[in-house]
């Protein structure tokens, strides 16, 4: 099954870094939006970010708006998406998904229209 690989997780302190990043060995991100999304304890699915297949547009869910970013270098077939002033709330399982949309300058911050997913990588903040 065609899979992404997510990576970057573990333990960070309150008001630390993430530096995430999303690939795949199998085909390209050419082409495809990528989305990231995390799944808390006890809680749903929510989009956090996500990038155009076209790098021009990224779209952020309000809470994360002003300390998180999103790149893509397709030459690597990677995407990077990063977070500042990390808080306990940000605890969960952070995912990437990929997905071909109308547009290369569209992405949604939502599940549909998703071709493939990554397994997960767990973020914990804690002191």
């Amino acid at each position: 099954q065609v899979q992404l690989v997510e990576s970057g997780g573990g333990l960070v302190q309150p008001g630390g870094s993430l530096r995430l990043s999303c690939t795949t060995s199998e085909f390209t991100l050419d082409g495809y939006a990528i989305g990231w999304f995390r799944q808390a304890p006890g809680k749903q699915r929510e989009g956090v970010s996500c990038i155009s297949a076209s790098g021009h547009n990224t779209l952020y869910v309000e809470s994360v708006k002003g300390r998180a970013t999103i790149s893509r270098d397709n030459s690597k077939d990677t995407v990077y998406p990063q977070m500042d002033s990390l808080t306990p709330e940000d605890t969960a399982v952070y995912y990437c998904a990929a997905g071909r949309y109308h547009s290369p300058t569209y992405c949604p911050l939502a599940h549909y229209g998703v071709n493939y997913w990554g397994e997960g990588t767990l973020v914990t903040v804690s002191s």
